[in-house]
């Protein structure tokens, strides 16, 4: 079978959709998120009224990092890496069109059964009516009215936030299971799987809490990649999917264990490494280190050694190169950056395993210490070694069973607990951040953006390039390549031309035009393969020319004084700049 990705690509391009790149996993100026964590994340200003320069119908596969569910992980379902299929009208087309493409594409592209599909539709409420329009829709393409729910808010309705887009959504079901298709849909029999989502974003809801409808309406849909694949395959464990089948055979080969009997700790290693792979390649340029995602990084990895080490591999083998390579070679024609940055995906790799095992050393000196002190291992301690450490509580207690002693199991779970509640709080954020992000203060640094960089390129070096910013209503941060810590007068000098350049009142103006074409310009672009064909490229005065997509003031002068608070190293080659406008 065709990759099932190049199969909705292709349908929907037929359709009259543009395939537009996926964005990077790490999410420019949105510090609401560590990680794009949905397809639609990365179109929220277009969904929000911006026009795409790609147009109106839109289709891609989007890498998405989700942390929520990571300690699920290893069961048949969850992944923190996963791809989302989506299409996307702006304005365009609505409910009728929007269903009859799903239809058509799972039935008779995928030829998936009629009868093991399913779909809920929205109850309606004291402000928004039932939608009897896509039942019926459902309804008229075959589905049987038993198997159409109508569910409430927690379930079929969608939300920007407080105020702002929201809509109805339908969902398709598909029963994933060998036993018999019962005739009517129960959400509460999880033998019915989600496998896709099509919001209908037509209301918009005002701060004193009225509903209104949108002049433009929005569609937006996700269908979860390597669930669909496995439906498709008709096989219950996405682990053996075509999606993972390459990966878990060459952990068995370097295990030289079967996969029945080892499947969690397989499972593991097969999902760590590869988001480890895709976060390591973005061109962010993440490593691992103790805060934000370069602490997911480097807690993935360790993670994945720590169950290498469960299944007898020698960790001091390559065998986290090769299982990386798998990877690499499974995705690299379909993300360019993968390729690109392959030698550097291996290094970190191998740098990361090398650091632990000095750390696990150290973990078991530390145990070594806990236990002349104590004939129990309490709660906090057990929690300190897995935290600190990287120890499983499997293998404390496995230690100190060794020594007849005791582990706290309820402590360190109320420890691991209260963890687990301040990582999801971090790491899972909201969409309402990034849905929020475009005010007038971000708008500000968003163009300052752009002035730091061009005054970089005078005082460092034409060869200097953004390599990552994070924008806020207090501050922002930019992440450039450079080899040396810039000096006070380095820094003085930036600061005097962006100032310079504020009290000109340069001209903000914005122009499309073909990508070729920009860069024939010599637009500024970060991460270029992620823009579209056709780009939206900003120019202030003559001092700078940026692919972007937006926002921006008009007038330089609406961005009052620039002042450089901090400059410090972010990674290897890189240092980041945090300034502030006042």
């Amino acid at each position: 079978m065709k990759n099932l990705k190049d199969l909705y690509i292709n349908y929907f391009v037929s359709k009259g959709h543009t395939k537009i790149p996926s964005a990077p996993i790490v999410p420019e100026n949105d510090p609401s998120v560590l990680f794009n964590t949905a397809g639609m994340q990365p179109l929220i200003p277009y969904l929000m009224g911006q026009t795409h320069p790609s147009g109106t119908r839109l289709c891609d596969y989007q890498k998405c990092v989700r942390l929520t569910d990571l300690e699920e992980v290893g069961d048949k379902t969850h992944h923190t890496f996963f791809e989302m299929l989506g299409n996307w009208s702006l304005g365009d087309y609505f409910k009728k069109e929007s269903i009859a493409f799903s239809f058509e594409f799972l039935t008779s592209i995928l030829n998936i059964p009629l009868e093991r599909l399913a779909v809920t539709v929205f109850e309606g409420n004291d402000q928004i009516p039932r939608d009897e329009e896509s039942a019926n829709l459902w309804n008229m393409h075959g589905i049987p009215k038993e198997r159409i729910a109508y569910l409430g808010v927690e379930d079929n309705f969608w939300a920007a936030g407080e105020t702002g887009p929201c809509g109805s959504d339908t969902e398709i079901f598909y029963w994933r299971s060998d036993d018999e298709i019962p005739e009517k849909f129960d959400k509460e029999d999880d033998r019915w799987v989600e496998i896709w989502n099509n919001v209908f974003m037509e209301f918009n809801r005002e701060a004193d809490g009225t509903i209104k409808m949108l002049p433009k309406k929005n569609v937006d849909t996700g269908m979860g990649y390597e669930r669909i694949v496995a439906v498709v395959e008709g096989v219950t464990d996405n682990y053996a999917s075509s999606v993972w089948i390459p990966v878990i055979k060459k952990i068995e080969e370097i295990s030289s264990l079967p996969y029945k009997g080892n499947e969690k700790a397989m499972r593991i290693i097969a999902d760590h490494i590869r988001t480890s792979v895709f976060i390591a390649a973005d061109p962010a340029g993440i490593v691992p280190s103790n805060t934000d995602q370069g602490y997911i990084l480097r807690r993935l990895i360790r993670r994945a050694i720590r169950y290498a080490k469960q299944l007898g591999i020698d960790i001091n083998s390559n065998w986290e190169q090769e299982i990386a390579k798998e990877i690499i070679s499974l995705y690299q024609n379909y993300y360019l950056e993968i390729k690109e940055n392959a030698n550097n995906v291996l290094k970190i790799l191998v740098d990361e395993k090398n650091k632990f095992n000095r750390t696990l050393e150290k973990g078991l000196k530390e145990f070594e210490k806990i236990v002349t002190k104590t004939n129990e291992i309490d709660g906090l301690n057990a929690f300190h070694l897995y935290d600190t450490y990287g120890f499983p509580i499997e293998l404390t207690i496995e230690l100190a069973t060794e020594r007849k002693m005791k582990v706290d199991e309820e402590g360190f779970k109320k420890h691991f607990l209260d963890h687990q509640e301040k990582s999801r709080t971090a790491s899972a954020g909201k969409f309402k951040g990034g849905l929020a992000g475009d005010g007038e203060i971000e708008t500000k640094y968003h163009t300052a953006t752009h002035l730091l960089n061009a005054a970089l390129k005078i005082v460092i070096g034409p060869d200097t390039h953004q390599k990552g910013s994070n924008i806020t209503v207090d501050r922002m941060r930019f992440d450039f390549n450079c080899d040396h810590k810039l000096t006070e007068e380095e820094k003085e000098k930036v600061e005097n031309l962006v100032n310079q350049w504020i009290k000109e009142d340069l001209t903000v103006t914005k122009e499309e035009m073909s990508k070729q074409k920009a860069l024939e310009l010599g637009a500024e672009a970060m991460f270029i393969e992620k823009y579209p064909d056709i780009v939206n490229v900003y120019f202030i005065g003559n001092i700078s020319k940026e692919i972007c997509g937006g926002p921006h003031v008009t007038k330089t002068s609406e961005l009052g004084h620039f002042k450089i608070k901090k400059e410090e190293a972010s990674s290897a080659g890189v240092r980041r700049i945090k300034a502030i406008l006042d």
